[in-house]
């Protein structure tokens, strides 16, 4: 029965895993908006700048995410590996994630260089999945298309995830 409700999931699970940051983040400055690392104010510009670039590098990757996941049900009807959706919800789920709590513990700690290491430790793990699945499974079939959605969503992370840095360690 697990399994059958785990099958069931299991093409959906990348695509709960893309929106996971953008809620995750909101809700993250909603719970802590009084918060004095936040800077969060009730005048413009509301949020510190780098807030900002992680919105928008964020929706960057989501659309370009969300428009991946698309493609690979029109015009593809999911006939990719089962291999390949496994690494994508695995670098989303197994290295987004916990990559999110360590920033956001980050950013809340008055202490944030002892988040550093593990930062970097669970980045590289992320990345090194990311280049996985892009050169075993990317590399030869995806077009320009599909190439361009892949792009959004790995630059738009990786620059969305430079400002959230940025934040913490430069403010």
């Amino acid at each position: 029965m697990k399994t059958f409700y785990f099958q069931n999931i299991r093409p959906y699970l990348s695509l709960i895993f893309l929106f996971t940051p953008a809620l995750a983040f909101a809700l993250f400055l909603f719970l802590f908006k009084s918060h004095s690392n936040l800077q969060l104010s009730g005048v413009f510009p509301f949020v510190p700048l780098p807030f900002y670039g992680i919105a928008f590098f964020g929706i960057i990757a989501t659309i370009g995410g969300l428009l991946d996941w698309k493609f690979h049900r029109d015009p593809l009807n999911l006939k990719i590996p089962v291999k390949e959706r496994d690494a994508e919800a695995l670098a989303l789920g197994t290295g987004g994630i916990p990559l999110f709590i360590l920033m956001a513990l980050a950013t809340l700690s008055p202490s944030p260089n002892i988040y550093l290491i593990p930062i970097l430790l669970v980045l590289i793990y992320t990345v090194s999945i990311i280049c996985y699945d892009e050169f075993v499974f990317h590399r030869k079939r995806c077009g320009p298309k599909e190439t361009a959605f892949h792009r959004m969503l790995v630059f738009g992370n990786g620059l969305a995830w430079l400002c959230w840095m940025f934040y913490i360690y430069y403010k």
